[in-house]
């Protein structure tokens, strides 16, 4: 009997230890670091400092790269990409340093919104708004798609945060007025971005459909204040998602900071578990991963600090934030070191549950094993 108790009061003792357990600090910094798609200044991993030492002792889940150096007001060829030659260089370092599959992204949109522009040696590509709606011959779409994967195959890049799935409005500021989105028809969005899906994937290359749940409709730019779309968005903006999350193709999927009331009364998609969880994992299915814009956009940073910004958008459902280090908010090198704490001081104080970052963890790989 003595025997039994004491078996029991193991068991009980050796179970209560497993249901209050929690990730060694090692690997709660690791899966934290994972969550971060970061930016940096300088064109080689030579001569910067700040991308040596993030890859080998930060080791970011991804990286971001840009022509232009915002925050020191610089003009083209100010940041990392400079030149066709350069570019390939670069890449082909930090992927060597990093060791592990790590995510080098982009924006290659086509027409004004694209990284690897003619000026560096690159071949221009058209707007999703020509091919989709001045054109809208697949074929063309099609044989763009091509040229966008295997130039961005060459320099180097595994993830193109893009095609926009986002309806054509002409009034909105950052869509609509930059042809940035295919057209006004969900349909047509669909079967366009779709087909440019396929041909990056035929190349080892991750897309980004965005900006979840819409931002077409938009009469006012995230990047610089807060974007209320209550009133002009309509569910059709989902369609372009839900068609192309079904097809199974979808890997990634960027949100949105736009405040949307007919969602939810309180929070922008970013911060929402209602959008990105109840919306877009429950009710539309998507399983992959889901990276935030930009979050120290004027969208987030002006109405929330960062701490609250990045605990709520882990807690809605994120699994990676962009933290370019490339807003007007200036440049700090150690910006990334600081999201990192935030997040594990977040999840040993209760205010991140760990499982969220074990299930972005989980993500982040099965994306990681399509490189």
């Amino acid at each position: 009997m003595k025997l039994r108790s004491l078996i029991a009061a193991i068991c009980l003792v050796s179970l209560t230890n497993i249901v209050g357990a929690t990730l060694p600090d090692s690997l709660l910094h690791r899966y934290a670091a994972e969550m971060l798609i970061i930016g940096f200044r300088g064109d080689s991993v030579e001569t910067d400092p700040d991308i040596k030492r993030y890859l080998q002792e930060i080791r970011p889940g991804g990286i971001i790269l840009f022509d232009i150096d915002l925050t020191s007001g610089g003009g083209l060829g100010t940041r990392n990409i400079k030149s066709r030659d350069q570019v390939p260089h670069l890449t082909s370092e930090m992927k060597k340093i990093a060791g592990y599959p790590l995510f080098i992204a982009v924006d290659q949109e086509g027409g004004l919104v694209q990284r690897l522009k003619p000026r560096y040696g690159y071949s221009p590509l058209p707007s999703a708004y020509h091919l989709g709606t001045e054109v809208n011959h697949l074929d063309s779409t099609d044989f763009y798609a091509r040229l966008m994967a295997s130039q961005l195959k060459e320099a180097g890049v595994n993830m193109n945060l893009a095609p926009e799935l986002d309806i054509h409005r002409d009034d909105c500021p950052v869509i609509g007025k930059l042809d940035r989105g295919y057209s006004s028809s969900p349909d047509s969005v669909a079967i366009h971005a779709g087909k440019t899906i396929e041909r990056l994937a035929e190349q080892g290359i991750i897309s980004v459909g965005k900006h979840f749940p819409g931002h077409g409709s938009a009469i006012s730019d995230s990047h610089y204040g807060l974007t209320d779309v209550t009133s002009t968005w309509t569910e059709a903006e989902l369609i372009p998602f839900k068609t192309l999350i079904d097809s199974g193709n979808l890997q990634a999927i960027m949100t949105a900071h736009i405040f949307n009331r007919n969602i939810d009364p309180d929070l922008p998609a970013t911060l929402s578990h209602k959008i990105l969880t109840g919306l877009l994992r429950d009710k539309l299915g998507f399983d992959g991963v889901i990276i935030t814009d930009d979050m120290y956009m004027k969208g987030i940073i002006d109405n929330y600090s960062i701490e609250q910004a990045v605990i709520m958008a882990i807690n809605a459902g994120a699994d990676m934030m962009i933290m370019g280090n490339n807003i007007n908010t200036g440049y700090e090198a150690d910006r990334p070191d600081k999201i990192i704490e935030i997040i594990v001081r977040a999840v040993k104080d209760g205010k991140i549950p760990e499982q969220r970052l074990i299930d972005a963890h989980n993500r982040i790989s099965n994306l990681q094993n399509r490189l």
